[in-house]
């Protein structure tokens, strides 16, 4: 696997290598919410690329909120993952390659009511911008 270049934010670098030195026993739970690690390839550099995100489920799937505290513009993991869908998630112990895509309609909305329920501060932070916050749903290609 290449190397992995972690995000540059100090605390969410500091949360990714806790989480991965110990196998995600001391990063899946990240202040009172469940955490994952989503690795992206970058649109311009190719390079990997990993940060730490709140995650819920919807049966078998994963799923992520690209909120970016509410700023009006998307995420860089989100924009990675628009260009090329093929991820890899790390949830608890557990790493997976999977494949990533954007929630729309009726799923979106029914999803974003769920990650509301999540994380309850994703509503603010709808409201402090005017795009649509998008709702991801990672589907994991489980080794058989």
């Amino acid at each position: 696997m290449d190397e992995i270049v972690d995000s540059p934010k100090g605390w969410v670098a500091h949360h990714i290598r806790s989480y991965v030195e110990s196998g995600g026993h001391k990063g899946h739970r990240w202040s009172g919410y469940n955490t994952l690690l989503l690795i992206t390839r970058g649109r311009r550099s190719g390079k990997l690329r990993r940060t730490a995100l709140i995650y819920g489920t919807d049966g078998e799937s994963y799923l992520v909120v690209a909120s970016n505290g509410g700023s009006d513009k998307h995420p860089l993991w989100y924009l990675n993952l628009k260009r090329d869908p093929e991820v890899a998630i790390q949830v608890k112990d557990e790493v997976f390659e999977a494949e990533a895509r954007v929630a729309k309609g009726e799923e979106r909305a029914r999803l974003w009511r769920l990650m509301a329920e999540v994380f309850p501060t994703y509503v603010e932070y709808q409201r402090k911008t005017g795009r649509e916050i998008p709702v991801v749903v990672i589907e994991p290609r489980r080794r058989g």
